[in-house]
């Protein structure tokens, strides 16, 4: 099983950059794919971008396209996801979790961890 810790938040200005971190533990992590998710403050948790395993394919919500990027290093057990240009709307804890595509739809399988708080300033 794959333990991932999140890492990275911060506070940014309207248009700036922040890149977050996903650390794994665990000999299982090529074989995973990983996904980002955010909730903001009285809303629901939702999914962000995913990159498969091994190849590396990636997915994003239709909100951070183009401005978000999601990669894997699989020698540092680590997924990265760069977000770029970032918005008030952007504002939220960021979460990393094993996923699974089901249908069009990618889910969370483990168990959430502290994630790591995101704000952007107007």
């Amino acid at each position: 099983q794959v333990r991932l810790v999140e890492s990275g938040g911060g506070l940014v200005q309207s248009g700036g950059s922040l890149s977050l971190s996903c650390a794994a533990s665990g000999r299982t992590f090529r074989r995973t794919n990983v996904g980002w998710f955010r909730q903001a403050p009285g809303k629901e948790r939702e999914f962000v971008a995913a990159v498969t395993r091994n190849v590396g394919s990636t997915y994003y919500a239709d909100s951070v396209k183009g401005r978000f990027t999601i990669f894997r290093d699989n020698a540092k057990n680590t997924v990265y996801l760069q977000m770029m240009s970032l918005k008030p709307e952007d504002t939220a804890v960021y979460f990393c979790n094993e996923v699974l595509l089901r249908g069009s739809t990618w889910s969370a399988v483990a168990s959430w961890g502290q994630g790591t708080q995101v704000t952007v300033s107007s």
